[in-house]
């Protein structure tokens, strides 16, 4: 953590004596972000000193946690409120006793051993370009004892899904708009009876929300979920901390609205 207050410290150093720094809006913007996830991150080792690195509430309740989220906000998964949006279509999705998972975009593993550790038949392939989080994603299998169901890999391409055709299958995909390649029915005519949940990221490909809808209207039911205020409850540890604590330890770091694509087969796909 010492390390990190340094790199926040330089930053604002160099920033401060640039001309403009930080008086424009878009740099006082920049400098309230890079605060508030430093102050996020201490609120995270404060969760994870109280609470032996487990998350506390949500669905994934008592799961054992790595140091640290590879890509976005830990202290939000160590609640239990990440990306609680999904919590009712995640649950329809495992009362469908799914018989493979693919998390494709796993990061650590939130969502790869999370599912395993309550679908308990189901096989889980979690896929990932970065090998940190490939690392990090086979040690919280490992932590929680689903290794075995968990397989990880790396690069997912559009003709991968064919091996999982005719199998009831959950597809979690979150590839910061890489899902507009990914996700071709056109390439991959096993999507048509899979389960999709996408994150979508119009913020890197604009567009990417629409088109997605699109391609899938014919085969799938679809339902955007969009990103709205957490009202579950907070963990004893922060419910006498200041207002702004309070949201900064349920902010999930996105810097523009990634609404969810909740895609269920049609009877007759």
């Amino acid at each position: 953590m010492a390390s990190y207050l340094e790199t926040v410290r330089e930053w604002f150093r160099a920033r401060l004596d640039a001309p403009g720094g930080l008086s424009t809006p878009e740099g006082a913007t920049l400098g309230l972000r890079v605060l508030a996830i430093w102050r996020s991150r201490m609120i995270a080792r404060a969760l994870r000193d109280q609470n032996g690195g487990r998350v506390l509430g949500g669905p994934f309740a008592g799961m054992a946690y790595v140091e640290d989220a590879t890509e976005g906000a830990l202290a939000p998964r160590l609640i239990g409120t990440y990306e609680d949006e999904l919590h009712p279509y995640l649950a329809e999705a495992l009362a469908a006793d799914p018989e493979v998972i693919l998390d494709i975009g796993c990061a650590e593993g939130y969502y790869a051993a999370g599912l395993a550790r309550l679908a308990l038949r189901a096989q889980v392939h979690a896929h990932d370009t970065s090998a940190i989080a490939q690392a990090a994603c086979r040690r919280m299998a490992e932590l929680n004892g689903v290794a075995e169901r968990v397989q990880v890999g790396g690069l997912f391409q559009p003709g991968d899904f064919q091996a999982f055709a005719g199998r009831r299958c959950l597809v979690i995909v979150d590839i910061e708009g890489a899902e507009d390649d990914l996700l071709r029915p056109d390439l991959a005519p096993a999507l048509a009876g899979m389960r999709l949940i996408v994150e979508t990221h119009d913020v890197y490909r604009p567009g990417v929300l629409a088109r997605l809808q699109d391609r899938f209207a014919a085969t799938h039911e679809i339902t955007v979920v969009r990103p709205g205020p957490k009202t579950s409850p907070l963990p004893e540890l922060l419910r006498n901390r200041s207002h702004l604590d309070q949201l900064l330890a349920v902010w999930e770091f996105r810097a523009a609205p990634t609404p969810w694509l909740v895609m269920t087969p049609k009877p007759s796909a």
